[in-house]
């Protein structure tokens, strides 16, 4: 009774009146709100959904390119070594990706990413060779525990990164190591530390953010290994221990494809090493059986083998599904499974949904890692 007394009879005049001015300026904008004005002249302001503004779009390699964004005014800041999702419209439809940032906090306070244009990659692509300064994206605020600790003192690191895996390490680096016109400068935070930085890359023009490590290298920061496929040969992870040779007496950081990353965990674990990885893209296993998909709202059926994932063939068919990261991180893509059963590609799990037995609104299930193993029903 008394809560009803402070929220209902009991409310100030004053309050009362500024809810008839908020629902007379509602009726006066109706159909739009209120803020959808305002996120016509203040699309970054506190209380609205988190964006940010394409400020430089900065050239690394022929097929990379960094995006320097202006975040909204609730951005709530990162840890070097975390990531993002940021949603672009393109062609009409808000296509999500999930990108490391390769800046700590900067005085300016704009975040950074950098992208690789991947073949066939929508959003990679559109990044690189078509965002122009002004762009309004959108972003969510950072994650991942791909982090160093706090206390770094005396550590004895080694970062491995291969391809565009160099992107959360370069975060890392030029966090301790901060580059200005007067040359690197070695911070209290990092003056005792010892790092040596493997970075892989196809050759040495595909190769992102070599410049920074050998300014990095140079001024004695770290102890670079640049590591060329059309030079060197594909790296081992067996070589490791000649290229590193106190290896054994280092932490190890390692970001890049799957297989190398598969490699290392087994190579570091008969060790007895310490390792620490970040991997966005989906281990795939060998193709299972496929099915018949239903996607029963829209109407449409789809014949799948059991190694392309239910989203691809949907938006192939034409059918514009929910999706986010594609890579099974971040759930945009869930949907309810109702009747049937699919293989989770990165480890071939399966999920059935059988109806009268399961729940009946069906299974969760993320369509950008899951194949169609065997004809299933899908509520969408």
């Amino acid at each position: 009774m008394a809560l009803l007394e402070a929220s209902g009879r009991g409310s100030r005049p004053s309050n009362r009146l500024a809810d008839r001015v908020v629902r007379l300026v509602e009726a006066a904008t109706t159909p739009l709100l209120p803020a959808d004005y305002l996120d016509l002249f203040a699309p970054l302001r506190s209380g609205a959904p988190l964006r940010g503004r394409i400020e430089q779009v900065i050239p690394e390699t022929r097929d990379a390119a960094t995006i320097v964004i202006r975040p909204g005014a609730d951005w709530a800041g990162h840890v070097p070594g975390q990531y993002i999702r940021l949603g672009i419209d393109v062609d009409g439809v808000r296509q999500w990706r999930a990108y490391s940032l390769t800046h700590g906090p900067r005085a300016d306070g704009f975040i950074s990413i950098t992208v690789k244009a991947v073949p066939g990659g929508v959003v990679s692509n559109h990044l690189v060779h078509e965002a122009q300064r002004g762009t309004l994206v959108h972003l969510e605020q950072a994650t991942g525990d791909f982090v160093l600790p706090d206390d770094l003192a005396g550590r004895k690191l080694l970062f491995l990164t291969a391809g565009s895996g160099v992107t959360p390490v370069i975060g890392m680096l030029r966090n301790l190591f901060p580059v200005t016109d007067t040359g690197v400068l070695k911070l209290e935070r990092s003056d005792d530390l010892d790092i040596t930085v493997v970075h892989v890359a196809p050759s040495e023009p595909d190769s992102i953010f070599i410049q920074n490590l050998r300014e990095l290298g140079e001024a004695d920061a770290i102890n670079l290994i640049a590591r060329y496929d059309d030079e060197h040969g594909v790296l081992a992870v067996d070589d490791l221990a000649s290229l590193v040779p106190d290896l054994a007496e280092r932490t190890t950081y390692a970001c890049g494809p799957a297989g190398l990353l598969d490699a290392l965990g087994a190579h570091h674990t008969e060790r007895g090493l310490e390792l620490f990885t970040e991997q966005f893209r989906p281990v795939t296993i060998a193709a299972g059986e496929g099915g018949t998909v239903v996607l029963e709202k829209s109407g449409v059926e789809l014949d799948l083998d059991g190694a392309t994932t239910i989203l691809d063939a949907a938006e192939q068919a034409g059918v514009l599904m929910p999706s986010g990261c594609r890579m099974g991180i971040c759930m945009g893509c869930v949907l309810p499974l109702r009747e049937g059963a699919v293989r989770d590609l990165r480890n071939g799990e399966i999920t059935t949904a059988t109806p009268g037995e399961t729940n009946t609104g069906g299974v969760s299930i993320q369509t950008c890692i899951s194949a169609a193993a065997g004809p299933c029903h899908i509520d969408h």
